[in-house]
């Protein structure tokens, strides 16, 4: 789903990023959510970038060992410093494994470099059945993009997604992975 932002964006280049797990909810300018084998997957589009937020699926009938969301936040976030981690980890909901990965890649006198793959990016994700681009004001390449790569399911208990943040005024692009690994279900007692 591609969706024009009307909204100014908030982040201007990368180092405005900083990354949580503990961040509230932040009104969104766009959602767009995946019903997965693993629970429910919400991208959101910030004005300041982005937010993921997992709602695992019951278990059992009650919510995954009484744990609530996930929810993932890369975002220009006001008294935190920006600064990515390349690669963390930590726990999530209902004893899932949370990796994030980070990159930024600078494109600094290779603009065309940059918008081709910007361009490039956009597209693939637009063709993806679980994506989400928002392009902002000022710019075609001024984009924030997440897609939903792997739902997870009966051969693998896994949901992973990957977002781009593209940054025209300082020709940078930030593209992160993330991966929330299930344990595998347990069999009930009798």
């Amino acid at each position: 789903m591609h969706t024009q932002v009307s909204a100014p964006f908030v982040d201007t280049r990368a180092a405005d990023l900083s990354w949580s797990l503990e961040h509230p909810l932040i009104e969104p300018l766009a959602v767009r959510t995946a019903a997965t084998p693993l629970g429910r997957v919400e991208l959101r589009v910030l004005g300041a970038s982005h937010q993921v937020l997992v709602t695992p699926a019951p278990c059992g009938g009650t919510d995954t060992d009484g744990a609530g969301g996930l929810v993932e936040t890369v975002a220009c976030l006001p008294g935190r410093a920006g600064a990515l981690p390349e690669r963390t980890t930590a726990d999530g909901p209902g004893a899932a494994r949370y990796t994030f990965d980070s990159a930024v890649e600078w494109f600094g006198g290779r603009e065309p470099e940059f918008a081709a793959r910007v361009t490039r990016l956009r597209d693939e994700a637009a063709a993806r059945p679980d994506s989400l681009i928002g392009t902002f004001p000022g710019s075609p390449l001024a984009v924030t993009a997440l897609a939903l790569l792997s739902r997870g399911g009966a051969d693998g208990a896994a949901l992973t997604w990957r977002t781009w943040h593209a940054y025209p005024q300082s020709a940078e692009l930030v593209t992160t992975t993330t991966s929330v690994a299930f344990p595998p279900p347990t069999s009930p007692r009798t």
